[in-house]
């Protein structure tokens, strides 16, 4: 629902990608990926900065570009912010990254299959062809959640290929975020005897699902993407003795060696290479995010990385709006 209908409309193009990085992923995910492409109203894109869009848990970029009722698409945003002056001129790709797990955490994954790879080489190639934008210091990520996730942990990682990034709740302080979950993912896999394969198929073929189903398919996704195991059926397997909850010291390392406080002590050079860093978190997020938020803040200060941090008085939830203020400041960081 535009918001502005004086606003003229950017064309958003849809490009379908065939992904080496996706190939044998152990979910049967398809190697084919959807992306939707908006352009500002009036260009081709040509020689416009490159952002990219990272969903959240159970959601795609498709989702993002999709009708939405009683507020706007992202597109509708994208226009609004550039009719009023102050979006710079810059293209954004929306990937459909959505897996049978029902989200992504955008790293490289046996499991879940090579989507940090899929994002710098795969995708960057395929958009910038088409509508000859981007290129080396001109791609910025940003998302929300598990997206923001993604953008920061994808700055870090990939540095040759993202010049900015903006996390919006991302997930981070893993023993905040993620300890709470696991005991209602073990309950949740103890309705189908303890069977990974048997709470997926009953997800799968539900009439309705409810909040400890997703939780139960999160946990299972962030297991597969952070410490996934060839020998266990779709390569997940929670970090925790499934009968005392008690936490398997080897597989919770594996998983705290992708928070990013940890990749951003480990890697505090790919921070600071960047153009723009921005991370925020609602003050009242239902997720224990704000936390990580602070520890990752006060870190980077340590470190001398320079960024933007913002806290607002909100939730996790609904929060699209903050894109208002985000959005153009990443765009503004790459179009020097």
């Amino acid at each position: 629902m535009r918001r502005d209908r004086t606003a003229p409309a950017g064309p958003v193009h849809r490009l379908t990608i065939e992904s080496d990085a996706l190939a044998d992923n152990r979910l049967g995910d398809p190697v084919a990926r959807d992306v939707d492409v908006w352009l500002p109203p009036g260009h081709d894109g040509g020689g416009l900065p490159l952002l990219v869009d990272l969903a959240g848990f159970t959601n795609s970029g498709l989702g993002h570009t999709a009708w939405k009722n009683f507020g706007e698409t992202l597109p509708e945003r994208l226009d609004r912010l550039t009719h009023a002056g102050t979006l710079p001129p810059v293209v954004v790709a929306f990937p459909d990254c959505f897996t049978r797990l029902g989200g992504n955490q955008y790293v490289n994954s046996p499991a879940m299959g090579r989507w940090e790879d899929f994002l710098a080489d795969d995708l960057t190639a395929a958009v910038e062809a088409r509508f000859r934008c981007g290129g080396t210091g001109r791609r910025g990520l940003f998302g929300k959640s598990s997206g923001g996730y993604g953008a920061l942990v994808n700055a870090i990682r990939r540095p040759d290929a993202w010049a900015a990034a903006a996390c919006l709740s991302g997930d981070c302080a893993f023993e905040l975020c993620y300890g709470p979950e696991l005991p209602v993912a073990l309950r949740g896999l103890a309705r189908h005897g303890g069977s990974t394969e048997a709470f997926l198929a009953a997800f799968e073929t539900a009439n309705r699902r409810g909040g400890e189903e997703i939780t139960t398919l999160m946990m299972l996704a962030m297991a597969a993407s952070y410490d996934p195991d060839p020998k266990a059926p779709f390569g997940a397997v929670l970090p925790v003795d499934p009968y005392t909850c008690e936490i398997l010291p080897e597989r919770w390392a594996a998983w705290r060696a992708w928070d990013p406080l940890h990749l951003a002590a480990r890697h505090p050079g790919a921070l600071a290479g960047l153009r723009g860093l921005w991370i925020e978190c609602g003050e009242r997020d239902e997720y224990n995010l704000l936390y990580g938020a602070r520890r990752l803040h006060r870190r980077l200060e340590d470190h001398g990385v320079a960024h933007e941090y913002r806290e607002f008085p909100d939730g996790h939830l609904g929060i699209d709006y903050r894109l208002d203020e985000v959005l153009p400041w990443l765009a503004g960081r790459l179009a020097g």
